[in-house]
């Protein structure tokens, strides 16, 4: 079984017992989610089975959250789960404000990854040194907010207000340590209350499955109908269509040469990454190098193969 799994992953459970769930539902194939979600985080994780665990690096990675933020409240984690460090009122908290401020974080900003987070630090995660105890420091790094929509504003006059927002932003974005940096430049503390991602890739909450849906799916045989295939996970690569008699090399790691190419798209680019495929299937994920022995012309050189 080849493809990609929509999951709705529901708050209480890891990413990686997901996958744990859906690997020993169908006895044991070969599973990866494509980017870790909070256990207290619900929303799409995609996973993927069998040889579209190959393709993980390639899958367009932009993510969309709908987050609920509570302000006057700053924690040791980001997120009320943690101690909280610092108490203050937010009464005074209005919608034109917080506007003010999300516009603030739109377009490439500098984030330090949590000590929650998955990030390595001389071979060991994060969380894992925060789970002894152990704080390290951990160099700024650059991620993309592409938007932030106030949704409602709830409990003004409290000390403790709260408010939804929809984020888009790039892969890599700490949706927890965005709360946090918008509480300290209105001055007050925040914390994530709530996450829900709603959109990895193209991959929608609309579309996802609980489960129990895939358990009852698979145990109707119906499993097979409800996964993304690999021609429509890379449809954002452009397709080379490789003349038969070139497939075996291809298959074997050897770079396909112009003659044979059936077909290709008019404009290409160096270093530009493919997929060389078949009427039936994709066969590998290349990259465009300039054929020295044929000016003007392209060579693909495998950097996946998927046969």
């Amino acid at each position: 079984m080849d493809g990609i799994l929509n999951i709705l992953k529901p708050p209480g459970m890891t990413s990686h017992d997901v996958v744990d769930f859906i690997r020993r539902l169908l006895g044991g194939i070969k599973t990866g989610h494509t980017g870790t979600l909070d256990p207290g985080a619900a929303g799409v994780l995609p996973v993927c089975l069998g040889r579209a665990t190959r393709v993980i690096q390639f899958l367009p990675n932009d993510k969309e959250y709908r987050v609920e933020i509570i302000f006057g409240l700053a924690t040791s984690t980001g997120d009320t789960f943690g101690e909280v460090i610092s108490r203050n009122s937010a009464s005074s908290l209005t919608s034109e404000a917080l506007e003010e401020v999300l516009r603030a974080f739109v377009g490439e900003i500098a984030q330090v990854p949590p000590m929650t987070s998955a990030v390595r630090y001389r071979g060991k995660r994060l969380y894992e040194l925060a789970r002894q105890g152990i704080e390290v420091h951990r160099e700024p790094r650059q991620v993309s907010i592409y938007s932030l929509r106030l949704v409602q504003l709830y409990g003004t006059g409290t000390p403790h207000p709260r408010a939804l927002v929809d984020v888009a932003c790039s892969a890599g974005t700490y949706i927890r340590t965005l709360c946090a940096d918008i509480g300290h430049l209105l001055g007050c503390g925040a914390s994530m209350s709530f996450l829900l991602r709603t959109r990895a890739g193209i991959f929608s909450l609309e579309e996802a499955l609980t489960l129990e849906e895939v358990e009852e799916l698979f145990r109707e045989g119906r499993l097979s109908g409800e996964l993304v295939r690999l021609e429509q996970a890379l449809e954002h690569f452009p397709a080379i269509h490789v003349r038969p008699g070139a497939v075996n090399s291809i298959k074997s790691g050897s770079p396909l040469y112009w003659p044979g190419v059936a077909t290709a798209p008019e404009f290409l680019q160096e270093g530009q990454l493919v997929r060389l495929c078949t009427d039936r299937a994709v066969l590998a994920v290349a990259r465009t190098v300039a054929d020295s022995k044929r000016p003007g012309y392209y060579q693909f050189k495998p950097v996946r193969i998927l046969a």
